[in-house]
């Protein structure tokens, strides 16, 4: 029987691993001026409801969640079946469209390419069988 690394590549998860290490360092970049006055005013309770410090910090959250989900996406790969793909890939996709269409100018289209990948691990998988 082959091995999943011969029948198809493992990049989707690492790619996604990849985007959330870029989004992290981004996050820094363009939001260091609002992290350095969190940081000056201790921390604890600075975001409170100020718009600018919202974003700047969902922005900087956002990619634990995304490296999570690419460590797991990765691991699943592996498997000789990886049937779980096709929804994961749907669910992603809808994500990403609901955010670009509230946000066309942002990083949710890096994430379009393996949605469409993880949907078509599925469509590969049940014309194999």
């Amino acid at each position: 029987m082959p091995t999943p690394t011969k029948t198809r590549k493992i990049w989707i998860g690492r790619y996604l691993i990849a985007v959330a290490a870029l989004h992290t360092i981004a996050a820094f970049l363009f939001f260091g001026p609002v992290f350095m006055g969190m940081l000056e005013r201790g921390v604890f309770n600075t975001v409170n409801r100020d718009p600018l410090r919202s974003a700047a910090t969902w922005f900087l959250l956002f990619g634990g969640p995304l490296l999570l989900l690419g460590m797991c996406i990765d691991s699943l790969e592996r498997k000789p079946n990886f049937s779980e793909a096709g929804m994961m890939g749907l669910g992603l996709l809808l994500c990403c469209i609901l955010a670009v269409i509230l946000m066309p100018l942002s990083g949710f289209w890096l994430a379009m390419p393996a949605a469409i990948a993880l949907m078509n691990i599925r469509v590969n998988q049940g014309q194999a069988a």
